[in-house]
Formats: C-alpha cells, sequence, structure tokens
C-alpha cells in the first residue's frame, strides 16, 4: 500500500502519517519528489484495511500495490532513483559506462585499461577478483590482492570500482575495497547472499539470472532493499535460449519493460548478451536506444591473452570506436554522454 501526500504536506503531519501506520505494525518507507512524498507501507496491509487514512492530515490518497515486489514497483517511488557513483550518478539523464576486464590480472594491465576508458568517457571500472567459472580449473581470480590492485587504481584515477561478490563469507571483505558491489547471475537468487549486501549501505548491481523472468529480478532486487538498502541497479545480460550464435539471448524488451515497473535504474551488459566482440557496439546501440541508464563493457589491453572472456571483450581501439558511436544513440534518447578526452596515438 502507498499513502501519497497533498502538496505542501508539513514534515509534522509526515511524521504524524508514519507514526500512525506504524502503530499498526508496518514498517514505511518515504519517497520524496519534487511536488509529492509518497509513503510506502510494507508488512500486513490487512491491518490497514479499515483505517480511515484519508482522514489524516496530510493524506491525499491512498493506492495499494498488487505486485508481488513492493520496494522495487515504480508506485513506491516519487521519482526514479539515481544511485550514486562517486562524482557520477545511475539513474539520471547521464548515460553512465561502467568499463575494465573481465578479470584483474595484475597491475600493469588494469592501470592501462582504466586511463583508456577513462579517457573514451567512461565514469566506472569493472573487475572481477573473484570469478565464478563453470570449470574448476579456469582462472578464478587473484582474490584479495585483485581488490587491493582496483583500490590502488581507483586512487589513481578516481573511477569508481565494479567488482563482483560470490558468497557471504566475502561480502566485508569486498565491501571494504569496492565502491559497487555486484551479484552475478548465478548468484541472483542467493537469497542469504542478497540479504547480506542489502544489510550494507552499498550500491548493488544486480545481474540478471540466465533463466529468470523479469519477475524473478526484480522479487531479488526486494530482497537486498527490504535490508534497508535503496541503491540497487538492475543489470539485463541476456538470458539462456536454444540459440547458439550468440553466447545469451539479449532480452532487448525487458528494458523499457524494467523501465516502467521499477523506480530502479537499468543499465545492460552487451558483453555477456554477445559473447562475440562485434557484437558488443550494436547491442549497446540498442540498448541505449531501448531507454537503458547505462552499460557494462568488458575491455582488455590484449583480448587474445585475456585469462578470461577475451572473444567478448573489445580492445581499445574498439572501444574508443563504440564510444563515438555511443553519443548520436545517446542524443536521441535524451541522454547526455560525457565528452572523450583526447586519447594521443
Amino acid at each position: 500500500m502507498i499513502i501519497v501526500t497533498r502538496k505542501g504536506v508539513t514534515a509534522e503531519e509526515l511524521d504524524h502519517i508514519r507514526e500512525r501506520v506504524e502503530s499498526y505494525g508496518l514498517r514505511t518507507h518515504v519517497s520524496r519528489g519534487e511536488e509529492r512524498t509518497i509513503i510506502g507501507c510494507v508488512g500486513d496491509e490487512e491491518a490497514l484495511r479499515h483505517v480511515p487514512l484519508l482522514s489524516i492530515p496530510g493524506v491525499e490518497a491512498v493506492h495499494e500495490v498488487l505486485k508481488p515486489y513492493k520496494l522495487a514497483s515504480r508506485e513506491f517511488a516519487a521519482e526514479p532513483t539515481r544511485v550514486p557513483l562517486r562524482d557520477a550518478e545511475l539513474g539520471g539523464r547521464a548515460l553512465v559506462v561502467i568499463a575494465g576486464p573481465c578479470s584483474v590480472e595484475g597491475r600493469e594491465m588494469l592501470e592501462a585499461t582504466a586511463h583508456r576508458v577513462q579517457a573514451a568517457g567512461a565514469r566506472a571500472l569493472r573487475g572481477g577478483a573473484f570469478k565464478p567459472r563453470t570449470s574448476p580449473y579456469s582462472f578464478r581470480g587473484l582474490g584479495e590482492e585483485g581488490l587491493r590492485i582496483l583500490a590502488d587504481v581507483r586512487a589513481e584515477t578516481g573511477l569508481p570500482v565494479v567488482t563482483e561478490v560470490m558468497d557471504t563469507r566475502q561480502v566485508e571483505l569486498v565491501a571494504s575495497y569496492a565502491d559497487v558491489l555486484q551479484i552475478g547471475a548465478r548468484n541472483m537468487q542467493n537469497f542469504n547472499l542478497l540479504t547480506e549486501v542489502g544489510r550494507l549501505q552499498r550500491p548493488v548491481l544486480l545481474k540478471r539470472g540466465m533463466a529468470a523472468t523479469i519477475k524473478d529480478l526484480l522479487l531479488a532486487a526486494e530482497y537486498v532493499m527490504s535490508q534497508g538498502n535503496p541503491h540497487v541497479i538492475l543489470c539485463e545480460r541476456g538470458i539462456r535460449t536454444f540459440g547458439t550464435e550468440t553466447r545469451n539471448t539479449f532480452d532487448l524488451a525487458a528494458i523499457p519493460v524494467l523501465k516502467r515497473e521499477t523506480h530502479l535504474p537499468v543499465i545492460a551488459d552487451p558483453s555477456h548478451a554477445g559473447g562475440r566482440r562485434h557484437l558488443v557496439a550494436p547491442l549497446s546501440y540498442a540498448a541505449v536506444a531501448a531507454g537503458a541508464d547505462g552499460l557494462m563493457v568488458e575491455v582488455h589491453p590484449d583480448p587474445a591473452t585475456a585469462t578470461s572472456d577475451g572473444d567478448q571483450s573489445l580492445d581499445f581501439d574498439e572501444f574508443d570506436a563504440m564510444m563515438s558511436g555511443l553519443a548520436a544513440f545517446a542524443e536521441a534518447a535524451g541522454r547526455t554522454l560525457p565528452r572523450a578526452a583526447m586519447i594521443a596515438g
């Protein structure tokens, strides 16, 4: 259930409304817009069924939310959520590109990548220190050393760090280094992990599972938000189908559907969706045209030697070209894109 306040509601009236609702055993969640404030009521709504809420000073309307995800639903927020990323934010007019290697392989390669993607207009650095791999014999990351390298490169460039956490036992460690905690597709329904990251006031990038519906993804976001963490970023990265021409099937329609269903920012991962580097740019353009708030792209100095996901990683020149082409699509979608710095050579 949501309570919409009248324009110009006072702080005292707002407090009174919340106290009245909470006296019936429910929790309240306040979302302030420019003209209206929305109070979300979470808990046993049956307890409010016969309460004359409309008679409380400051209340303009009361609506039921029938969707199973409450906090993540668009009705629960007065305006789209904006997730802070140091000097940038996801969910506003600016298109945010997160770029970097699939795995942190060493300091030199990460420094080179960070400087190059930043020069091309990326606003955050991605890189895996802990990697979930299908084969136990594949490279699975540098662990804490990889986290230290990410933090050092952040100090050098100012780029916020996005990296994956795979286990509840890693949450505190990863959070001590990272700006954004990524929950990978394989862990989208690891409810213990979702609950643990929800207890931190740290942005969470939640990737859609390989066989997950949009409803599943939003309920996973609800797990995080129900613990008090409102800063969730949703990521469409493709789903598993019968097709073999691409690594996954990019569900482009999921982006406008999510933008209609939730107030949370939505980004796309064209690298995992296509699985081939020549598909990354066109899928990026399509995602932005469909309404994505940002992109997450894999970039490597020499994809042929990458320890993981080399086939879908762009080299520096390919990333520069993609960013140049992205400007027109961003403008057509009503977005702004940071200007690329001049790149020597």
